[in-house]
């Protein structure tokens, strides 16, 4: 039976570096606040009028075309992955595709907040598994400043802009897309939200006016259901294929505070050496934390190698993807 593997990763993040010392400007707050409770230094942030989401995916698309050598008329599927779309509709996947020249391709939008990668990423492998379509396109495109609030100094510290892709081709060798755990629990609505901007609280002036349309967030709920949620998923994935800290190769987790990176590592004792972490130099990301961490450790990959993938996020959504890397980069 055929697998779908990845065959190329590429990402793109603004120009901008916002630092600690220029928020502090902003905010009531400071480097040592920032970097001794989440671990982030800088983060990168999107300028431009009229530039949405689409503007970082694009560009990451168009470096994946570019790094695997593939034709744009060749890509069938494009999913992408985001909490912050352009408009409520279209899709930012149909946008994406229109500005990398993807002429032949279906393209529709996955919703499953800072864990909207790793969802997407087994959907596009499901079709390639299926024998439907031989080359998609898996991103994700985050302009997380968008839904900022940068009076706010619990939360505008955390997030920063970014977009990475993946290519899913099929392949009949032992690498790719190999296992799957996945929850939901709406229990997490009142502590993660944008509180509104949807169909049950649409815009008004006073929605406005209190600033509802950004992200709101309750930390320490988020945080304890984040590392028992990740950490149980990453355990059960690795159970079920028969992995441990010994053949695993790399844990790559959703890149929102370094303190539940650091946690849920501790709690399956792997090596530090093999957790992936960049979020000093980039912030939480949401969807686009996972593959931006693919794209920045592909040198370091081999093919073979057993990839261990955990997001959590609004919802509340969890998962944990196991794969094999399916190549060495040339």
């Amino acid at each position: 039976m055929q697998n779908a593997v990845i065959t190329g990763v590429a990402s793109y993040v603004p120009d901008y570096v916002l630092t600690n010392e220029e928020l502090s400007q902003m905010v009531d707050t400071n480097d040592e606040w920032i970097t001794t409770r989440v671990g982030i230094k800088e983060r990168r942030i999107l300028k431009g009028e009229g530039m949405g989401s689409s503007e970082l995916g694009y560009r990451a698309v168009n470096e994946l075309l570019e790094k695997t050598r593939t034709k744009a008329d060749d890509i069938e599927l494009v999913i992408c992955a985001t909490s912050n779309p352009d408009y409520r509709f279209p899709s930012t996947a149909s946008i994406i595709a229109e500005k990398s020249g993807l002429k032949h391709c279906f393209g529709y939008d996955i919703q499953a907040a800072c864990a909207g990668f790793i969802v997407a990423l087994q959907a596009g492998a499901a079709y390639v598994k299926s024998g439907l379509y031989k080359k998609v396109i898996v991103l994700a495109a985050e302009k997380m400043s968008s839904m900022t609030n940068y009076t706010d100094r619990s939360t505008c510290p955390l997030f920063g802009d970014a977009a990475a892709a993946v290519l899913l081709e099929p392949t009949d060798e032992d690498t790719g897309v190999i296992d799957a755990v996945f929850r939901t629990d709406g229990i997490g609505l009142p502590h993660l939200i944008m509180k509104a901007g949807g169909s049950a609280y649409p815009a008004t002036h006073e929605s406005i006016d209190n600033m509802e349309h950004y992200v709101y967030q309750e930390g320490r709920a988020v945080y304890k259901h984040a590392v028992s949620d990740m950490l149980e998923a990453s355990l059960e994935v690795m159970k079920r294929n028969n992995l441990d800290v010994n053949t695993l190769d790399w844990f790559i987790p959703h890149q929102a505070n370094a303190r539940i990176i650091e946690a849920i590592a501790g709690r399956i004792e792997i090596d530090p050496k093999k957790v992936v972490i960049n979020i000093e130099k980039y912030g939480n990301t949401s969807a686009a934390s996972i593959p931006l961490c693919l794209s920045e450790w592909e040198d370091k990959f081999k093919k073979g190698d057993n990839l261990v993938l955990a997001a959590f996020g609004a919802g509340f959504t969890w998962g944990a993807v196991f794969l094999k890397w399916g190549y060495n980069k040339k």
